[in-house]
């Protein structure tokens, strides 16, 4: 874990970051859960891959939405 660097870091929790511009708490919550995950099972090689992935979907959408909403208004 001593090799995480500040890129990995940042990296891994793009999908909070991201969610962080979209609309709604539940997203907001999901995606640093999904991040924190990530980061823990970064130890493993691959191990990261589905809850980055998952996160970023759901941090997507959320923001999918947001844009949707605006444009509406």
């Amino acid at each position: 874990m001593a090799d995480v660097t500040l890129t990995t870091l940042f990296i891994l929790s793009l999908p909070f970051l991201l969610s962080l511009a979209g609309q709604g708490g539940m997203a907001k919550m999901i995606t640093l859960i999904t991040s924190i995950l990530a980061l823990l099972l970064s130890v493993q090689e691959y191990g990261a891959v589905l809850p980055w992935v998952i996160g970023v979907i759901i941090a997507s959408v959320s923001v999918w939405e947001r844009i949707q909403q605006r444009r509406m208004a």
